[in-house]
């Protein structure tokens, strides 16, 4: 179908494009930007004066729960709620029952999220089998199945040379894996950032160390492997200069930050609200702006909701017995905005760090708003407001923001020149 936006401004990060401008989509993809092309006509038309047209965003961590984890979500519900969340793209971690380690399962996952049409889905791999860290998943297999990187979630790897291993044989088909780089013995049995509230609250902590330990030995091992490797939700200021560090050396390496590292802090756990309870945990002030800077330069190129949605159960146990998680992806754009409302970042900045940047973190067809690309976009009023959970889409409401009024509103979301949510 032809469908031109008339009056927008269109923000393109990838090419630097900012401009009141039109936008004609035909065959599922932009054509024109500005006139329309010669002949074309369209067969729907939106007026988005007033309105922001960008990229569609590109998560990188969405649990969608299937197969395996129907009480907490299904593809339909997530991708449903992503989408109003203005994602048009997202990654789903192997955590699933039976893990994502064979293409059968990767096979699955495309099929329910074809049918459910909300978002495009590129499933994460298991880097091990079982995400069991001692023998390597068919990672070829997985590949041509669609899977576009791997990893072991939190599951680390007990032998350093396995995980060596691993690496070397991924780097030599240039595959990416994706590392959530946390020490098994420095963080075994914690549940919160070791620390004041930790210590107040007679909660067990994970130290800072748990992440930089772990991260100092993967950065090393993806020097002498040359794997390209991506650091998911970071949560320390040193962690992300260790990043930084790296980057200045040459090594190929991305990193993302879940939003809700970049607005909340340990202290959110004064009252033993269980829904704060995350794992990596939620740490100090002094890390979340850590973090702010490392995204404002850069360093950390993506934003993620790191959505993990629960059944009421799974949180209404005393802290120490809830299951970790945060629902998120549906506010994905609205949370980010209070960002640029903060003085933090600029929209452009913002709008690079969760549709250019984390696609090309891990190299997907997607963050991008140009001639020729799919028509992928999200269209949001920058000055309205909404109140967040009015219309709550995720299965899981373990949501600490619902009820917070949130700046932005996100009007349409298009995939492939579908309208795939409308406020």
């Amino acid at each position: 179908m032809k469908l031109s936006i008339l009056g927008a401004r269109v923000i393109d990060p990838a090419s630097g494009l900012d401009q009141v401008t039109d936008i004609h989509i035909d065959a599922c993809k932009i054509v024109a930007l500005g006139a329309a092309p010669t002949g074309f006509v369209a067969a729907e038309i939106l007026d988005a004066q007033g309105l922001v047209a960008a990229p569609g965003l590109v998560d990188l961590n969405v649990a969608l729960r299937e197969p395996g984890y129907s009480r907490k979500g299904s593809i339909i519900t997530e991708t449903r709620a992503a989408a109003a969340g203005g994602v048009t793209s997202l990654c789903c971690p192997p955590q699933t029952k039976p893990v994502l380690d064979t293409s059968a399962v990767a096979e699955l996952i495309l099929d329910r999220a074809r049918e459910a049409g909300n978002t495009k889905v590129f499933p994460i791999g298991a880097l091990s089998k079982g995400l069991e860290g001692e023998q390597l998943a068919e990672l070829i297999a997985l590949r041509d199945a669609g899977c576009v990187a791997f990893g072991n979630g939190l599951n680390s790897f007990r032998n350093t040379r396995t995980l060596c291993r691993a690496l070397e044989y991924a780097a030599t088909f240039g595959l990416t894996v994706i590392f959530n780089s946390q020490d098994h013995d420095l963080a075994e049995g914690g549940l919160a950032h070791e620390g004041p509230t930790a210590s107040f609250l007679g909660l067990p902590g994970i130290p800072e160390t748990a992440e930089t330990v772990a991260l100092a030995r993967d950065l090393l091992l993806v020097e002498q492997s040359g794997v390209r490797a991506h650091f998911s939700q970071l949560t320390s200021a040193r962690g992300a200069a260790l990043i930084a560090q790296a980057q200045a050396r040459g090594l190929p390496v991305t990193a993302d930050v879940a939003l809700y590292q970049l607005i909340l802090t340990d202290e959110a756990l004064i009252d033993f609200n269980s829904v704060y309870h995350v794992q990596p945990p939620l740490r100090t002030r002094a890390d979340r702006d850590g973090l702010r800077e490392a995204v404002k330069s850069g360093v950390i190129s993506a934003i993620s909701s790191h959505h993990q949605p629960h059944e009421r159960d799974a949180k209404l146990a005393p802290f120490g017995a809830t299951e970790p998680g945060i629902s998120s992806v549906e506010l994905l754009l609205p949370l980010a905005l209070t960002l640029v409302e903060d003085g933090l970042l600029d929209l452009p900045t913002l709008l690079a760090r969760l549709s250019a940047g984390p696609a090309q973190a891990l190299q997907l067809p997607a963050g991008k708003l140009a001639v020729g690309a799919a028509a992928d976009l999200v269209l949001f009023d920058p000055t309205a407001s909404s109140v967040a959970g009015e219309a709550w889409r995720s299965k899981g409401d373990n949501c600490p923001f619902l009820g917070h009024s949130l700046p932005g509103v996100v009007r349409y979301t298009l995939m492939d020149g579908r309208i795939t949510h409308q406020a």
